[in-house]
């Protein structure tokens, strides 16, 4: 039975100046972040809907109907605001359904709701991403630091997987390839909440993956990235790259017992 994914986010608008002597001219790219899943779905048992997170602003659904067209939804390096203030409210003044509040009710009636790391994730670079003390927030396994919670790892580590038995590590033994980052989070205390994957302790020991549950819906955190900068190029290579989507997929989209 094919599952239908919701990717929120995951792109970004860049402008640069460029001075040649006395002259300057502009010029402004757009870049997508998450094609390596996109890569790894494709005929899969998972339908892909990719919402940039321009589109997502006005596009992300305001009502429930909207959102029970999915069986599971990952944000991925989008903040807060970017549901929190579409043009109506922003420009206009005008009162709308709060997405976060929608997003929350529905994983309490079933809902899969996964988290990825990012700039603008968790609590994000100068603590921007803003998803601390949200109703979003109140769905995860973990919580967010009150500040710019990103650990850069230039000289790169490596998973230290806790739970091997656990679903979602299905198939992936052996060594993961590098990552370069994560964003710091704290675990909740719950009988339901269990750390799969993390750092090794001489790099702070810092959850990876975390999974959970609220209400009826299971819920997940993965502290770094989709793909690069914080994923290296070998670990979007990895053959294990798509079976861990997958797993954590899988695990997220099916019902409690």
């Amino acid at each position: 039975m094919t599952k239908k994914i919701l990717l929120v986010g995951e792109s970004w608008v860049s402008s640069a100046t460029h001075y040649k002597g006395f002259d300057q001219f502009g010029s402004v790219t757009f870049h997508l972040g998450a094609e390596p899943l996109v890569k790894a779905l494709a005929g899969s048992a998972f339908e892909l809907t990719y919402m940039p997170a321009h589109e997502a602003v006005e596009k992300f659904p305001f009502d429930m109907a909207g959102l029970d067209a999915y069986d599971a939804i990952i944000l991925s390096d989008i903040g807060a605001n970017s549901l929190l203030l579409p043009p109506d409210v922003w420009l206009h003044s005008r009162t709308v359904p709060n997405r976060l509040k929608l997003l929350k009710a529905w994983v309490e009636k079933g809902g899969g709701l996964l988290m990825v790391g990012g700039y603008f994730s968790f609590q994000g670079i100068d603590g921007k991403a803003r998803w601390r003390r949200t109703p979003v927030e109140d769905t995860l396994p973990v919580t967010c630091l009150p500040y710019d919670d990103r650990v850069e790892i230039p000289e790169g580590t490596v998973a230290k997987v806790v739970k091997p038995e656990h679903p979602t590590m299905q198939g992936l033994e052996g060594a993961w390839p590098v990552l370069l980052g994560v964003n710091e989070v704290e675990v909740r205390d719950r009988a339901d909440v269990e750390i799969v994957a993390r750092l090794p302790e001489d790099q702070g020991g810092h959850p990876l993956l975390v999974v959970g549950t609220h209400g009826t819906g299971r819920t997940a955190a993965w502290t770094s990235d989709i793909g690069p900068h914080w994923l290296s190029p070998a670990f979007c290579e990895w053959e294990g790259y798509g079976r861990l989507w997958k797993n954590i997929l899988g695990w997220l989209t099916e019902e409690q017992a």
